[in-house]
């Protein structure tokens, strides 16, 4: 029985991401905000300008890695931002994020708790142990408040797929295990991540 799911990425643009396909808004609105996140008027939004135009719900500032992150996964062009058409797949991207969120955030706190998380990793089709939610609250846990804002979670679930496509290389037999139970290489890599 294999230990962990395959999670396509989302519709809207390459990588991990949620399934719920939400439609995205006017193409003239999205053109007015990626002018205004634009501060500098290069065509390209880059990493901190989109960073200081998200928001994670606890007025603190969004995680750097989350954006840049994200900003990988959608720059075709490898040129450190995204441009307009890359910018709507942005914006799908973190609007199904902030949906998803929202579904697990189940006492509407604004950030994800143990229990929450592991509802929303069971809805993914991930199958982990306690100990293992333990580890991923405490690595993306930034406040240390033994829960996780909504830019922690999309990175969180971004590293997990990652790590996951990464072990199902190696998984040729698809069973969930490699040299190590699929939980322990976790465990490893994310205890030196």
């Amino acid at each position: 029985m294999a230990a962990y799911p395959y999670r396509p990425g989302p519709a809207a643009g390459p990588g991990p991401g949620p399934a719920v396909g939400a439609a995205l808004p006017d193409q003239s609105f999205l053109w007015n905000v990626f002018q205004r996140v634009d501060k500098d008027r290069s065509g390209v939004i880059s990493d901190n300008e989109l960073q200081q135009a998200l928001s994670n719900g606890t007025w603190t500032p969004f995680n750097p890695v989350t954006v840049r992150s994200i900003i990988s996964m959608f720059d075709r062009e490898n040129k450190a931002g995204v441009n307009f058409s890359e910018f709507t797949g942005v914006w799908k991207y973190i609007t199904d994020w902030q949906n998803v969120f929202r579904t697990y955030d189940r006492d509407n706190s604004g950030m994800i708790d143990k229990n929450e998380l592991k509802q929303a990793l069971s809805g993914f089709g991930y199958r982990l142990s306690d100990q293992f939610h333990d580890i991923l609250i405490r690595k993306f846990d930034r406040q240390g408040r033994g829960q996780i804002a909504f830019d922690d979670f999309i990175q969180g679930c971004i590293v997990l797929q990652r790590l996951t496509d990464i072990f199902r290389r190696y998984d040729t037999d698809q069973d969930g295990w490699i040299q190590v139970s699929y939980e322990q290489y976790l465990s490893m890599v994310f205890s030196i991540v």
